[in-house]
């Protein structure tokens, strides 16, 4: 899991927050191109994720004999599948935030249409 946090880490501190230029129109080209971007880059990181726990799973996977040795291994196979389905969700979650930017449906409250700030899409961009 510290693997995870560190990326997270990265992620951010690689970031660059997005700068409206005077004039620009909320959700113009440059802003969704940014948000794909973001979405992009954060599925990818947890797609690599599951490709990490899905090797270290295979690689751990022994027959240990003491039961205690057999009941931690599987405990720790079952918290790392519970945070790969939550990520599974979470990219599932990113895919329909790529068909509302595709329909031009992004950045917009679903339930009374007022703008979304920038700031708060680039802390949750499936917001």
């Amino acid at each position: 899991m510290a693997t995870t946090s560190n990326q997270s880490r990265e992620r951010f501190t690689n970031f660059t927050p997005y700068e409206m230029k005077k004039g620009e129109d909320y959700m113009s080209a440059g802003m969704l191109e940014h948000f794909k971007g973001l979405l992009l880059r954060w599925k990818q990181e947890l797609m690599e994720e599951v490709d990490r726990t899905m090797h270290h799973m295979q690689e751990d996977a022994a027959n240990y004999a003491d039961p205690s040795d057999r009941a931690t291994q599987e405990e720790e196979f079952s918290l790392e599948l519970r945070t790969r389905d939550r990520e599974r969700k979470l990219i599932k979650k990113i895919d329909q935030t790529n068909d509302r930017i595709d329909k031009d449906d992004y950045g917009f409250c679903d339930q009374c249409g007022v703008e979304i700030g920038i700031r708060r899409l680039e802390a949750r961009p499936t917001a």
